[in-house]
């Protein structure tokens, strides 16, 4: 089993990120896995139950599911990500399947009973400069090029009576991803919020946040909330 610990002085309890293995140019576990781990300690997990972890990074919710029994597909268009999840579950001897792709890939290997998911999200201007690793957080003008097609694949992705479990920004609008889960079928809502100082690469996009007007002159903190969308049963 993985180790458990509370983090930043809060009530989350996650994987030790010490534990989890991650290269240069992964994205490595922070607040944002945290609270995602945190709210799928919430979920219906036993032995057999399917998951997916899209956008899978390290792997490290991937393994979580796991530990509690869960048969786990992790997806990532990172080819070293999907080596980094491969070998953390091959060190635990955990069921996951790494495979590299994007959402069609996991359409096609779905429909699963849970779905959980860390994407990009970090809103960025055309002409940023983020570095060879800026794939791992940027996400178009808004923030949203992944969330929305992420909410657009949804109702494929998870099976009736399944859940889908995703985290982003405050400043990617919390009610737009509930109203397009909603739109699709989901009975959505939020399940977890945090507040958190600005890391670096949110330092380094201030002054365009500033100016598309998501958060006001000198702000230094986001907020990250976890969205659960609830399938219906048929």
């Amino acid at each position: 089993m993985l180790e458990y610990e509370a983090v930043g002085g809060s009530d989350l309890r996650a994987p030790v990120l010490s534990r989890v293995w991650v290269p240069p140019g992964v994205y490595r576990p922070q607040e944002d896995s945290l609270l995602l781990a945190d709210a799928l300690n919430d979920a219906p997990i036993q032995a057999g139950t399917r998951v997916l972890d899209v956008c899978s990074g390290s792997g490290v919710l991937a393994l979580s599911a796991a530990e509690r029994g869960a048969v786990v597909v992790a997806v990532d268009i990172s080819r070293l990500a999907v080596l980094t999840t491969w070998v953390n579950a091959r060190i635990r001897q955990l069921p996951v399947t790494a495979c590299r792709g994007d959402l069609s890939r996991a359409k096609e290997l779905g429909p699963f009973d849970i779905v959980v998911a860390n994407p990009p999200y970090v809103p960025a201007p055309a002409s940023a400069a983020g570095g060879p690793f800026a794939q791992r957080w940027d996400a178009g003008s808004d923030g949203r090029a992944v969330l929305d097609p992420l909410c657009e694949a949804a109702w494929e992705l998870v099976r009736p009576g399944g859940c889908l479990f995703v985290v982003h920004s405050a400043f990617n609008d919390e009610a737009r991803t509930v109203a397009a889960l909603q739109a699709g079928g989901f009975d959505a809502e939020v399940v977890r919020r945090t507040t958190i100082p600005f890391g670096s690469v949110l330092r380094s996009r201030r002054g365009y946040l500033n100016t598309v007007g998501l958060c006001e002159q000198g702000c230094a903190v986001e907020e990250l909330v976890v969205i659960r969308g609830d399938k219906p049963r048929e």
